[in-house]
C-alpha cells in the first residue's frame, strides 16, 4: 500500500511541476493510458498463469 501512495505523491507532484512550468503533462490520454496499464498488469498475470500451469512439476 505504500507503494501506491508514494506512487501517487511522486505523479500528483509531477503533474503540479509541469503545470507550473507550462509543459506537456508526460501522460497518454485518460482512457487509453489506464486501459494500456490494466492491459499490462492482465497479460502479467496471465503469464504467470500460463507458467504455473503449463510449466511447473
Amino acid at each position: 500500500m505504500q507503494e501506491v501512495i508514494l506512487a501517487t505523491v511522486a505523479g500528483f507532484v509531477v503533474g503540479i511541476l509541469f503545470s507550473f512550468l507550462k509543459l506537456p503533462i508526460p501522460a497518454p490520454p485518460v482512457l487509453p493510458g489506464v486501459m494500456g496499464i490494466v492491459g499490462v498488469y492482465l497479460g502479467g498475470l496471465v503469464y504467470l498463469w500460463i507458467a504455473e500451469k503449463f510449466f511447473t512439476g
